[in-house]
């Protein structure tokens, strides 16, 4: 997005064209996405309910990784979680609390975790905080209501379903990229999510991703 002006316009030629959501650069060619100059942007996200998503390999730092490659693996997440973070503890889903934005491919038990550690930085640090940018709830709440998650073999997730909003949990089976969980999405479903009550397993498995994305469920069967 080279400008917020350009960025809007394509918003609505992606409308336009019939799809349901935006995948966002991680790194922001303009200012960081707390800026208030991205108002308008989110303002037409908003307007035209396009749901904007930040995947795992939207951000791309330059850091070495450090011991063997497949350490850099587990550390992906991280870009998503600062993004979140950004837009949390910034104050965009203060100003524009209809904005709906996607965290994609990031796993999603992490989640509980990450809320508490935001509301503990915020109530014994919040004035480090730009002046004038007090949040009126806390962090937890913003990312509990504007903050969707998809994960596929992150069996935590399930298991924690309950310390976090359900209904903003989407699992995926990512085929057929190499971190998919086919062929045996059924086999794994059938034991990471036996534990869940059947309106939270229909939610996330299926209810929540057409929610979303207004998919009529109807349609497809």
């Amino acid at each position: 997005m080279r400008s917020v002006e350009e960025g809007i316009e394509d918003l609505r030629k992606i409308k336009a064209l019939g799809l349901r959501g935006v995948m966002m650069p991680g790194n922001p060619a303009l200012e960081d996405y707390d800026s208030r100059s991205y108002d308008a942007f989110w303002e037409a996200a908003i307007e035209l309910e396009l749901p904007l998503s930040f995947h795992i390999l939207t951000v791309r730092e330059n850091a070495p990784v450090r011991g063997p490659k497949m350490n850099g693996f587990l550390s992906i997440i991280r870009g998503c979680q600062d993004i979140m973070g950004t837009l949390v503890l910034g104050g965009v889903f203060e100003r524009h609390p209809r904005l709906k934005v996607v965290c994609v491919e990031a796993d999603a038990g992490w989640v509980p975790h990450y809320m508490y550690r935001m509301d503990h930085a915020y109530k014994r640090h919040r004035y480090w905080l730009p002046a004038g940018q007090e949040l009126s709830k806390l962090p937890s709440e913003y990312f509990a209501e504007n903050i969707y998650v998809t994960f596929q073999d992150d069996w935590t997730a399930f298991k924690h379903a309950d310390n976090m909003n359900w209904r903003r949990l989407m699992w995926a089976n990512d085929f057929p990229h190499s971190d998919s969980t086919w062929p045996w999405s059924q086999e794994m479903l059938a034991k990471h999510a036996a534990d869940l009550r059947p309106e939270q397993r229909q939610a996330i498995l299926c209810g929540n991703v057409a929610d979303l994305y207004k998919i009529d469920l109807a349609k497809l069967q």
